[in-house]
């Protein structure tokens, strides 16, 4: 677990400046639930979608987009369609909009890219890459931002997660062939966040989703966060892209200057990549063919000068501390810039008001996190949800104290935009700690994302020695589908999910948070 420092006081010092075309400070929300599916987010819109509502183990029915591709595989694609269709709309872009926010950060999985299925062992549904297009189009016009999130990774990284789109113990992401097909996937999704017009608003891309906190369980997990900067640099290498700080460099024949994909060709022989950087490049070209003749951007991709001066991607990592026994440290592999992210959800912080606040207004990530060299941070999930039952009084000041905690980084970006309203969901009991747009309707956040209704919110428990160090522990966790709990984590993440506790409960009393 995860305790607070005494007398550890956050400081102006630690605000991080922002790459090009980072928000110079992040507001945002994630859009969850759209194209990553979980189902605790919109239990009736589940069951009515034919999915079903599992006891405490997620991996014994219909509860996740494999499962539910595998059970209905003449009619997945249809039914997929009207949720991504009705789940987040224009109508939500400008609402976002008129409430601040700057960034979004979109949860995909590696699905999206239809050629990195193996059928028929893997099943998903098919089309959300148009679905994705529109919303980025949506949100470009509306001045918002994106963080692309590699949220469900093949071979699945985390056990018994319904947000890795298979809940399943059989946990095979850290291999050779699933790291590979990752990287494909990130070289894809760079090449359509440089030459895709509707990707011109995606700032960065995020490497995995919440890995295993255990580091002795995901073996040759630095390497791949290794060749997943390498990947990104060699597509923006090959576009003529200059990244600060690399010593790398790509050149292309003049056969080649208008034809991207084939230069992409020629970069996937040099040797100044990894085997498995160069291959991913190589296994991506047919992709990113399929995909232009698909969506009409043959000629940005085979057909036109292709050499820019744009701006490279943010690499975006979990925060070396999101992980212990000895974790790779994604500061060592920076080749440009370089953004990391963590996740904060208060599942043992003592189990009262004042607990809570003073753990959240002496919060260490930020000095620890820069200490490593992982800087800037951002905090991308976090919520309103509490172990106790919060009053609206609270809830002002919890808003008001985490927003004033995270925005000592580079910002912070909440879990989710919106919630399903029920009776599944006992009304708005759940939205109105997890949804963004009902905490907003309540007033719990400010129309501007950057004011507090209290200013010195924190000024009662900054530094508070009262029960700081047996009563004020905060787990930085998903909000995941298993129950597991570990109370002797050694360093300060816990191998616990947060997001399993809230399931639980769901399927044992069929709402949360009564």
């Amino acid at each position: 677990m995860r305790h607070i420092l005494t007398g550890l006081v956050l400081s102006s010092t630690f605000f991080a400046c922002a790459w090009a075309g980072q928000p110079t400070h992040i507001y945002g929300v994630n859009l969850g639930s759209w194209l990553v599916l979980e189902l605790w987010m919109l239990p009736q819109g589940w069951v009515d979608m034919g999915g079903q509502l599992c006891g405490a183990d997620c991996s014994t029915c219909i509860s996740t987009e494999s499962a539910f591709a595998k059970a209905y595989p003449d009619t997945v694609d249809t039914t997929f369609a009207q949720h991504w269709d009705t789940w987040f709309t224009q109508s939500d872009v400008s609402t976002l909009k008129a409430a601040g926010i700057n960034t979004v950060r979109i949860p995909l999985g590696y699905w999206i890219v239809e050629d990195l299925v193996d059928s028929p062992s893997e099943s998903y549904p098919r089309g959300g890459l148009a679905y994705l297009r529109r919303g980025l189009g949506w949100l470009q016009d509306a001045g918002i931002q994106v963080i692309l999130d590699h949220h469900a990774l093949p071979g699945v990284q985390t056990a018994e997660q319904m947000f890795t789109g298979n809940c399943t113990t059989d946990v095979q992401f850290y291999t050779p062939y699933n790291y590979g097909r990752a990287l494909v996937w990130t070289a894809v999704m760079t090449t359509l966040s440089h030459l895709d017009p509707d990707f011109g608003n995606v700032f960065a891309i995020e490497a995995a989703n919440e890995p295993i906190n255990d580091a002795a369980q995901t073996p040759d997990y630095g390497t791949f966060q290794e060749n997943f900067v390498q990947t990104i640099r060699a597509v923006e290498l090959t576009l003529g892209i200059s990244v600060p700080s690399s010593k790398l460099s790509v050149s292309v024949s003049a056969s080649v200057s208008n034809n991207f994909t084939a230069a992409l060709i020629e970069t996937s022989s040099s040797t100044i990549f990894s085997a498995e950087v160069q291959a991913a490049l190589s296994e991506a070209v047919p992709i990113i063919i399929g995909i232009g003749s698909k969506y009409s951007l043959q000629t940005i991709f085979e057909a036109s000068p292709f050499k820019q001066s744009g701006t490279p991607l943010v690499a975006n990592f979990m925060d070396v501390n999101w992980q212990y026994n000895n974790p790779p440290n994604p500061a060592d592999v920076a080749i440009g810039p370089q953004a990391y992210d963590n996740h904060l959800y208060y599942s043992s912080a003592g189990n009262d008001p004042t607990s809570y606040m003073i753990n959240i207004c002496n919060l260490p990530e930020i000095q620890a996190d820069a200490a490593l060299g992982n800087s800037p941070l951002w905090f991308g999930e976090w919520s309103l949800d509490t172990q106790f039952n919060a009053t609206d009084a609270f809830l002002y000041q919890w808003a008001d104290a985490q927003k004033l905690a995270y925005s000592k980084g580079a910002g912070w970006i909440y879990w989710n935009f919106k919630i399903e309203t029920s009776n599944l969901t006992n009304g708005t009991a759940r939205a109105r700690q997890w949804s963004y747009l009902e905490g907003l309707e309540l007033g719990f956040f400010t129309q501007d994302p950057a004011a507090l209704h209290d200013p010195n919110v924190c000024a009662p428990y900054t530094n508070s020695t009262s029960n700081s160090t047996s009563n004020s522990t905060s787990s930085s966790t998903s909000h995941s589908t298993s129950n597991s709990t570990s109370s002797s984590v050694p360093l300060p993440i816990p191998a616990t999910g947060y997001r399993p506790l809230l399931y639980s409960m769901f399927s044992l009393l069929s709402l949360i948070f009564l």
